[in-house]
């Protein structure tokens, strides 16, 4: 696949998100099969790896699955661990090894932590800028994510008292 593949097929499921508040009734609300679509999980990937928090390699699954549940309103409020999802998990490293070859992220030998390079920042940047529902999408991952670290570290100032 392709980055021009990859960047269609993530424009076009982007009609299918619903990041408002809607009933869990709608049809076009995002479903299982479309939550675990590769460019999305790649996209998320490395918005993750762009910000001044890197997150571990082990952890990438997880917080892909929570940015998803706090991204998407047909998952606020749900039942459902995406954090802990083994379809979510195993996509992830698919996604993880194609960003890795197209060169659009690395991860540190030593630290073991995400890195977007570049040319990845170069492609969110350029996604971020349109007016799309996947560019709405990006945004509220990225603050989901900003959030989560932030919570991690006054928790973690919290039991070191």
């Amino acid at each position: 696949m392709s980055v021009i593949d990859a960047i269609n097929i993530a424009s076009y499921e982007a009609d299918r998100f619903v990041t408002s508040s809607v009933p869990r009734s709608r049809r076009d609300a995002l479903q299982n099969e479309s939550l675990f679509h590769m460019p999305l999980i790649a996209l998320t990937i490395m918005l993750l790896g762009k910000g001044s928090a890197k997150p571990r390699v082990d952890e990438i699954g997880m917080f892909v699955g929570m940015c998803f549940e706090q991204s998407l309103s047909t998952f606020k409020g749900s039942s459902q661990e995406l954090g802990w999802s083994a379809n979510l998990r195993i996509r992830t490293v698919r996604a993880l090894t194609f960003l890795e070859t197209a060169e659009f992220v690395n991860v540190n030998k030593n630290t073991y932590r995400l890195e977007t390079t570049p040319a990845g920042r170069k492609f969110l940047n350029k996604l971020t800028e349109e007016n799309t529902k996947l560019c709405l999408f990006l945004l509220t991952a990225q603050r989901a994510y900003r959030n989560m670290c932030k919570e991690r570290a006054g928790e973690a100032k919290l039991h070191e008292i």
